[in-house]
């Protein structure tokens, strides 16, 4: 116990030092070599622009939004306190924020010139300036905050009777700059895929809604632009369906939660949560103002079991059911036979196409067992009527059900790769994560394709070789460099079927992610890596030259207080003699 208050100690102290340290470094000149790196940067002859606590934010009124974002962001960075102005004043030095869909053709690229006199930041649309945004606040310097080089030297060193409680917090001033020099520069860049997105499985364990908004703000330093929520599964029903209350009521809540990786202990303490419709639209306009589309996903007629324990009637057995304490596949499902159950997906989907705007609705499809079905009197008549059908499955009819249902309402479906084994109406939208072969067999087959393969996406696996010493006890082995070297559109593909591959996400599952903390950790920085895969064309990526911008990127991890993997920096994880 000693020894851990004294490393604990030893740590507040070097984080003091190195925040005093970067508050009194006044020399910052701005490197545009970012996270992801952009399509092309040209430096440009003459000298640069000043930024200093005299610069001016123009925007227009439909961008005022953009630069408050910006003058934020700054403010965040550099202690500058920019005002925003809607007219550009005479003989002041300024930032420009603009849409120009003529100079800008693509509607989330942007142009970036700077000059001595000023910065110019043109989009397609107002994304385009909220990712040219993105590049502006990444490309300032800010000052290393974590360095442990000689720890042990550190602690033998420490004067703890001149440490004080409240030090810390004194001294964790803002990093503060008198100017900040962007070179002079013309940067043209625009994404690679228009879909570019992380998932967050809030099912298995419940997140706040402060939460999933800084989340989000960790989707939009990377340029992502989608956002999939994953809101119901076996072990948790987490959004508020106002025709059928009991399943927040009882879908909630688990009374207990199995410990280690399925073994037969269960903690015994009841785990759970729900968004309310008011906090889930409150999530979904923080997101917008963003430029993120939240995507939920309501997992069916798998992954259902909570939905059961709320209306036992739904199943093919009438239950009794329990929301669910382990991790993996349930044999219990959605009956496909019972008409009530169509119309309880109706009214669920009807309300979630509610508070949802996203044209695409996840409607899952995955790791469905058919022993229920095959034991169930009505589903195997109903299987024999579709015999009629070739390569009609029960779950290929559920599956058409709740398909027109949404495509009806102007909407899209998107479900897992199983989908596909089961006779998937043309337009539905195919999530690969079995690898990237199924979504290359779709994409051939007309369907639009999103690449989420477990081989390179699943930021739940370990990070680490070494499982002993990371935090979350998933299995799997995905490193930064894996995840960096994803292709997302196979060479096999045809040019017809290279453009049904509309990008690439990565799948947050919460099953040992039992704290917010575990899941920035998991996330980052393998999240920046998945964002060069998602933006920059493969001619301009390198590992090398990326682990050099991540460093940089690393700063401002630990500026907004992001925990993060540090395998890539061994010199700042803890000497293995101070594991505890």
């Amino acid at each position: 116990m000693f020894r851990k208050m004294f490393l604990m100690a030893v740590l507040a102290i070097v984080g003091w030092h190195t925040r005093a340290v970067a508050a009194n470094d006044q020399s910052w000149v701005a490197d545009y070599d970012v996270v992801p790196r952009p399509q092309s940067v040209q430096l440009s002859k003459g000298e640069g622009f000043v930024l200093d606590g005299s610069v001016q934010i123009v925007a227009p009124a439909a961008l005022q939004r953009e630069a408050g974002f910006l003058a934020s962001y700054l403010a965040q960075a550099t202690g500058l306190q920019l005002p925003v102005t809607a007219q550009k004043p005479r003989k002041v030095a300024c930032i420009v924020l603009a849409v120009d869909s003529r100079t800008v053709k693509e509607p989330e690229g942007y142009q970036l010139t700077v000059a001595k006199g000023g910065i110019q930041l043109t989009g397609g649309s107002a994304a385009g300036v909220f990712y040219g945004i993105q590049t502006l606040r990444k490309a300032i310097p800010l000052p290393a905050l974590f360095s442990m080089p000689n720890l042990d030297n550190q602690i033998l060193s420490t004067d703890f009777t001149r440490l004080s409680p409240s030090a810390d917090k004194a001294q964790a001033a803002k990093p503060q700059a008198q100017s900040v020099v962007f070179p002079a520069v013309r940067v043209a860049d625009a994404p690679r895929f228009g879909w570019r997105g992380m998932h967050l499985d809030c099912s298995r364990h419940f997140y706040s809604v402060e939460f999933v908004k800084k989340y989000i703000d960790m989707l939009a330093l990377h340029n992502m632009n989608t956002f999939h929520w994953h809101l119901t599964d076996d072990q948790g029903w987490r959004i508020e369906i106002k025709k059928w209350p009991r399943l927040t009521e009882v879908g909630s809540m688990r009374s207990g939660t199995v410990l280690g990786t399925n073994s037969d202990l269960d903690d015994q303490q009841p785990h759970g949560g729900f968004y309310t419709q008011a906090q889930a639209r409150e999530i979904v306009e923080y997101a917008r103002e963003r430029h993120i589309t939240v995507v939920p996903e309501i997992d069916m007629p798998g992954h259902m079991v909570a939905a059961l324990a709320s209306y036992p009637e739904l199943g093919c057995t009438g239950g009794p059911y329990e929301v669910g304490h382990f991790w993996g596949v349930y044999k219990d499902v959605l009956c496909v036979s019972n008409e009530r159950v169509y119309q309880f997906v109706e009214d669920v989907l009807a309300e979630i196409m509610d508070i949802f705007p996203s044209e695409v609705i996840h409607i899952g499809g995955d790791e469905t067992p058919t022993d229920r079905w095959n034991a169930c009197p009505r589903c195997q008549q109903l299987s024999a009527k579709l015999a009629a059908t070739p390569e009609m499955t029960l779950q290929g009819f559920f599956t058409r059900r709740v398909f027109d249902f949404i495509t009806s309402h102007q909407r899209r479906a998107l479900g897992w790769d199983e989908l596909l084994e089961n006779n998937a109406p043309q337009n539905t939208m195919i999530m690969s994560w079995r690898g990237t072969k199924p979504g290359a067999k779709a994409a051939a087959m007309g369907h639009d394709v999103v690449m989420a393969p477990t081989s390179h996406c699943y930021f739940d696996y370990l990070q680490g070789k070494a499982p002993e010493h990371e935090p979350s006890r998933c299995s799997g082995f995905i490193p930064v460099e894996k995840v960096y070297s994803l292709e997302p559109v196979p060479d096999s593909l045809t040019t017809d079927a290279r453009n049904h591959i509309l990008g690439v996400q990565a799948n947050l599952w919460a099953e040992y992610l039992t704290t917010p903390g575990l899941v920035e950790y998991q996330a980052l920085p393998r999240a920046a890596a998945l964002a060069e895969v998602q933006w920059t064309q493969p001619e301009r990526k390198g590992f090398e030259g990326f682990c050099q911008r991540l460093t940089r990127l690393t700063r401002l991890y630990d500026w907004l207080g992001y925990q993060y993997a540090k395998h890539l920096w061994p010199e700042r994880q803890l000497p293995s003699r101070w594991r505890f």
